[in-house]
């Protein structure tokens, strides 16, 4: 699962640096390189260098706006790179980092942090003053709960904290007004009864949980496009999920769901609904199968 996470962090960091202009903002993979071509730097990646430390030289780079330490040995996050009060993109996956400190707060204009495949078991209340964030990653941490700071940043757009060991998350998940990407796949979740969800939220994933019922806020995201709740322990679909009026794929498979309300049939836009793995028999397939002529059914 960890490697598999970890494929999918590097995926994301190029998507990344191909947003970044090679001839404008060159990437320089070396401190001394970087110093000696008498350019201002911008851009700099250590990825895979197996450091232990970050350079002291690094912090004379002050305008530097993407920092990729991605794939070393470090077990903190040192002093430097607190320094550079220009950074906008931060990338600390595939390291053994334990704990954030409290100097995170002095990254103020970070749009984009990622610390996937760590060990982290919580989050500071510092990271909370980054109120320029958008993106946060901490996939594959050992975090317990969802990080209360991140209900304070209601900039975030993203976030991924699949692969943790959640099992309790923030009831005021709603205070996080921007959010459009939710990741909480492959934790220990069971109970989202109390959650408020928000309400620019398009992409929802809770596979791989052991959650029993969806709490009826869900079914009032009506901006959600793609919801999957796959490998859990749902019995049954409460016919208020016709609320998901613009839901175009949803992901029920490997459930204990043995039919679905009749209510599915006003969901005009679900393009693909996947239910295997599911005890269904002949009959209820063939009654859902005309129950939703414009949808794509795989059982």
């Amino acid at each position: 699962m960890k490697k598999l996470l970890f494929l999918i962090a590097i995926l994301s960091l190029s998507n990344i640096q191909a947003q970044i202009d090679p001839l404008k903002y060159p990437t320089y993979t070396n401190v001394e390189d970087a110093l000696k071509s008498g350019k201002t730097i911008y851009s700099m990646s250590f990825r895979d260098k197996g450091l232990f430390n970050v350079s002291p030289k690094l912090s004379k780079m002050d305008s530097l706006f993407f920092l990729n330490l991605m794939g070393n040995n470090l077990e903190k996050m040192d002093d430097e790179i607190f320094k550079l009060k220009q950074l906008e993109i931060l990338n600390l996956n595939g390291n053994s980092i334990k704990f954030i400190p409290d100097e995170i707060g002095d990254l103020k204009k970070l749009t984009s942090f990622s610390m996937n495949l760590n060990s982290l078991t919580k989050i500071n209340n510092n990271f909370a003053k980054l109120q320029n964030l958008k993106i946060v990653h901490f996939d594959a941490n050992n975090l317990s709960v969802f990080p209360e700071a991140l209900i304070k940043i209601a900039t975030l757009e993203e976030i991924n904290l699949s692969g943790n060991q959640i099992s309790f998350v923030e009831k005021d998940l709603h205070q996080i007004k921007n959010l459009k990407y939710l990741n909480l796949a492959a934790n220990q979740i069971n109970d989202l009864t109390d959650v408020r969800f928000p309400g620019n939220l398009k992409y929802l994933e809770l596979q791989q949980n052991s959650i029993i019922n969806l709490p009826e806020s869900i079914f009032k995201s009506k901006n959600l496009e793609f919801l999957n709740v796959s490998q859990n322990n749902l019995k049954k679909i409460s016919p208020k999920v016709k609320g998901l009026k613009n839901v175009v794929s949803m992901n029920l498979a490997n459930n204990q769901l043995k039919d679905l309300p009749k209510e599915f049939s006003k969901l005009k836009n679900l393009k693909t609904l996947i239910l295997s793995g599911n005890p269904m028999n002949k009959a209820t397939i063939d009654k859902l199968k005309i129950l939703m002529p414009q949808t794509q059914i795989y059982f």
